[in-house]
């Protein structure tokens, strides 16, 4: 047994947490560390394609500086086109030569034009230019069961069809490998303000004519619930849960309500508390959700798909509505980094996650402005966290401090721990205690440890973030507070912080 000490001079007491580095049994699949990119706003258009034609480095059009940024954070995933606007899209208006795709008017997000030039064939070559597995919502509101058959085939099988055909028509030759499949997006609102039991049936007759190609294996994910409503996940479960591999979970972390959101930079310690008091719900909304899968599946053969998750603000000033766009403050990163370790937590029923949006779109991981590109806050968590990704979740017994505003309180600190395919033990911890360090007595149970290192993303203030001014105000830093010594291990977690340690 080793007793690891996490502490400082703080006047705070201790956190107590318990390590059993010996009794792993989950593994923390990659993809809940997974995106999303919608036809909305800059995310796509300036986001990622700029066309071959642009001075902005590009391959194929798809811009190089976003490319290598999401891999440097391993993307698993990434979920296309949408959103509301998947069950708009009519994917054939987007394959064959450019310049013949007509165009159509997004009119989810801001009535612009949409052209049609970034499609199936320029999404795929971005996954394949990023290394990742695609995840495509399927068009149910206004598509038909036809349509998304067809675009199975087109995309995966290798035969002899007129799809196939047409494919390599289009100067693909090999089909490509899509394992995820939404079956539909948000049904009971913009995706058709379907009942339950409505879209059960709709969800089964999709699904039967999703067919399997050659060694491409489907992982179908029905449209789940919009945050608390557990009457959805018990009708959809009850009527296809044994049709379906995932359903899906949406919720977003909103400061204030949907008529004023709030402010993504300029917000009072108040109503910082809020935004971490609403995001922890996400915890009680997987457990809630979970146990009525629980009693259909008990196996969990049905992973829990929180495919789209993050912060929502007010637009900034003087831009679209219709686009989303919002600043990405320190207190994002807070806001991430609960998140991932909750979703950590219950990596026996979540087997996915997507952060809405990935480019120039709500709680986005980049930013761009033409030729400039900067990584928020949020951007530096999934750099911290990448560790996590297919690892082995450690059990963990933790009782945190409190942070407390007013006559309300919260845990000040969220943790996760794994152990990787090479035995190091990765702890990511956040304190989302603005005023207060944060000290831990942690035993570690099971491991012998030598050494250790670690990474830390901090700024001086919670409202801090990264312009195209200041790139990088808020990022990584290596992490000067820990030490090891007689297998005693002394750290000092600052205020408003995320901080990943690495044992061996």
């Amino acid at each position: 047994m080793l007793l690891i000490l996490i502490g400082s001079a703080s006047v705070q007491a201790q956190n107590r947490l318990i390590i059993e580095a010996d009794k792993g049994q989950n593994t923390i699949n990659k993809h809940i560390y997974g995106h999303f990119s919608e036809h909305l706003g800059r995310c796509i258009y300036g986001g990622y394609w700029v066309g071959e034609d642009s001075s902005i480095p590009n391959t194929r059009g798809i811009r190089n500086d976003v490319v290598q940024a999401l891999k440097d954070i391993s993307i698993p995933n990434l979920r296309w086109p949408g959103g509301c606007f998947a069950d708009e899209y009519h994917w054939m208006d987007g394959i064959g030569p450019r310049e013949n795709r007509p165009k159509m008017i997004n009119t989810h997000w801001g009535g612009v034009v949409e052209d049609n030039s970034f499609g199936t064939h320029e999404f795929l070559d971005l996954c394949e230019q990023l290394g990742t597995e695609p995840y495509i919502s399927g068009n149910v509101g206004s598509g038909t069961v036809e349509e998304m058959s067809k675009w199975v085939e087109y995309i995966t099988f290798d035969g002899e069809s007129p799809m196939a055909n047409l494919r390599r028509k289009n100067g693909r030759q090999e089909p490509w490998k899509v394992k995820f499949w939404g079956v539909g997006n948000e049904s009971w609102g913009c995706g058709g303000n379907m009942t339950p039991d409505y879209y059960s049936d709709l969800y089964r007759h999709y699904a039967t004519f999703a067919r399997n190609y050659g060694d491409n294996r489907l992982y179908k994910i029905a449209c789940g619930a919009n945050g608390g409503d557990y009457n959805w996940t018990e009708t959809l479960m009850k009527n296809a849960g044994r049709q379906m591999q995932g359903l899906s979970l949406h919720y977003y972390t909103v400061p204030k309500d949907w008529g004023d959101k709030g402010s993504a930079t300029n917000f009072d310690e108040e109503e910082y508390f809020t935004t971490i008091e609403k995001t922890l719900f996400m915890d009680e909304l997987i457990s809630k959700h979970s146990a009525i899968m629980d009693r259909y599946d008990p196996r969990k053969r049905v992973g829990l798909i929180v495919d789209e998750w993050g912060t929502w603000y007010n637009v900034e000033p003087g831009t679209n509505p219709g686009f989303l766009y919002q600043q990405n403050t320190l207190r994002d990163a807070i806001v991430a980094g609960i998140n991932l370790n909750i979703f950590n937590a219950h990596s026996d029923r979540v087997q996915m996650a997507n952060l809405a949006q990935t480019v120039n779109v709500l709680q986005a991981v980049m930013l761009t402005d033409e030729e400039k590109m900067l990584l928020t806050p949020t951007y530096w968590v999934f750099y911290l966290y990448k560790v996590h990704q297919d690892a082995t979740l450690l059990p963990i017994s933790f009782t945190s401090n409190k942070y407390r505003q007013g006559d309300r309180e919260i845990d000040a600190v969220s943790v996760s721990a794994s152990k990787d395919a090479n035995g190091k033990i990765h702890i990511t911890l956040v304190n989302a205690d603005p005023n207060s360090e944060q000290r831990i007595n942690t035993q570690l149970i099971g491991a012998t440890a030598k050494n250790i290192k670690g990474k830390i993303l901090t700024s001086g203030k919670i409202n801090d973030y990264n312009s195209f001014e200041q790139p990088s105000k808020v990022k990584v830093n290596d992490f000067k507070g820990a030490s090891l010594s007689n297998n005693n291990l002394s750290v000092v977690l600052p205020s408003k912080s995320v901080v990943m340690l690495e044992i061996q």
